[in-house]
C-alpha cells in the first residue's frame, strides 16, 4: 500500500515538473529552424541533427527561465485568475525543488551547447542572462520590457544560423525583431485590457501603458514589418521570387490583428498562433512556398 502511494506521488511530482517546464511554449523555438529552411539547397543530415538538438537545448533553457520567473512571481501569480493554477503558485510543487531541477537542466544544456558550437553556446548563455535580468528588473521597465521579449526571438534566429554555420541576412533579423515586437506589444495590450476590466494590475509595468500608446506602437511595428519583409525578399541576395511569399505575411499579420481587436485575443501568442486554423494554414503554405522557391530557383 505504501509502495503504491509512493509511486503515485512520484508520478504526480514528475507530472508537475513537466507542466512547470511548459513544453507548450517550446513552439517559440521553432524559429531556430528558420536558418535550416532558408538553406534548403545545402542542407545535409548533420545540419539537420544539429538544428534539432539546438531546438531542444533552447527549449530546455527557456524552461529554466520559466522556472526562475515562476519562482520569483509565485506570490503574485497566486492572486492571478489563471496563473494561480501554475504548480508553484498553487503550492502543488515545492519551489526549491523546481529551482534545483532547473539548475541541473541548465548546466547540462549549456555544457552541451558549447560542445555543439561555441558561438551557439554564447548565444544560449546570453539568452538566459537577458531573460533572468528581465525576470528580476527589466520586465518592470516600460518599452524595454517588450523589446527584451522580442530580442529572445532574434537570438533564436542567430543561434539557429550559428549551429549549422549559415549566415542570416540583417534584413531577416530585422523582420524577426519587428514581428516579435508585434506579438509582444499585442500581448501587453491584451494584458492591459484584462487588467482594466478586472481592476487588478498583475504586471507593474502595465501602469505605465495605455491602450492608445499600445495601439500606436502596434501600428508602427505592423507597417514596418510588412515593408521590411518586402525589402528582404528583394534585397537579401536570394531569388527575387521570394516576393511571392509577401501576401502570406500580410494575411498572417492582418489575421492576428483581427483576432486581437475583434475577438479580444492575444494574451498567449504561442497558443493563438497554433490554434487559429487560418493562421496555421497561412504558415503551412508560406513554408511550402518558401521551400519550393528556394529549391527550384536557387
Amino acid at each position: 500500500m505504501h509502495l503504491s502511494t509512493a509511486k503515485h506521488q512520484q508520478k504526480n511530482l514528475f507530472y508537475l515538473l513537466l507542466i512547470q517546464l511548459r513544453p507548450r511554449q517550446w513552439t517559440k523555438n521553432v524559429l531556430i529552424l528558420a536558418a535550416l529552411i532558408f538553406s534548403i539547397n545545402q542542407v545535409n543530415v548533420n545540419m539537420f541533427y544539429k538544428s534539432i538538438l539546438a531546438f531542444f537545448l533552447f527549449s530546455i533553457v527557456s524552461s529554466c527561465v520559466y522556472i526562475v520567473n515562476d519562482f520569483m512571481d509565485r506570490e503574485a501569480d497566486s492572486n492571478h485568475p489563471t496563473k494561480r493554477f501554475r504548480p508553484m503558485a498553487s503550492g502543488a510543487l515545492n519551489p526549491f525543488l523546481a529551482i534545483s531541477v532547473g539548475l541541473i537542466l541548465l548546466l547540462v544544456s549549456l555544457s552541451t551547447s558549447y560542445f555543439l558550437n561555441i558561438r551557439f553556446g554564447l548565444i544560449l548563455s546570453l539568452y538566459f542572462i537577458i531573460n533572468i535580468a528581465y525576470s528580476i528588473k527589466l520586465k518592470h521597465v516600460v518599452i524595454i520590457d517588450v523589446m527584451i521579449v522580442a530580442s529572445g526571438f532574434v537570438l533564436r534566429s542567430i543561434g539557429g544560423g550559428f549551429v549549422i554555420g549559415v549566415h542570416l541576412t540583417p534584413w531577416f533579423l530585422i523582420c524577426t525583431m519587428l514581428l516579435s515586437l508585434f506579438l509582444a506589444i499585442s500581448k501587453r495590450r491584451h494584458e492591459f485590457i484584462i487588467a482594466q476590466e478586472n481592476k487588478y494590475v498583475h504586471r507593474k509595468v502595465l501602469k505605465f501603458y495605455n491602450k492608445e500608446l499600445l495601439d500606436q506602437m502596434n501600428s508602427i511595428v505592423t507597417t514596418t514589418t510588412i515593408i521590411s519583409y518586402a525589402l528582404f525578399t528583394f534585397t537579401s541576395g536570394r531569388t527575387i521570387y521570394l516576393m511571392w511569399t509577401i501576401p502570406f505575411v500580410i494575411y498572417g499579420i492582418f489575421r492576428y490583428l483581427y483576432l486581437i481587436h475583434v475577438e479580444g485575443k492575444g494574451g498567449s501568442p504561442d497558443k493563438l498562433l497554433f490554434e487559429d486554423k487560418s493562421i496555421l494554414v497561412a504558415i503551412f503554405f508560406y513554408a511550402i512556398v518558401v521551400i519550393t522557391i528556394l529549391y527550384l530557383f536557387e
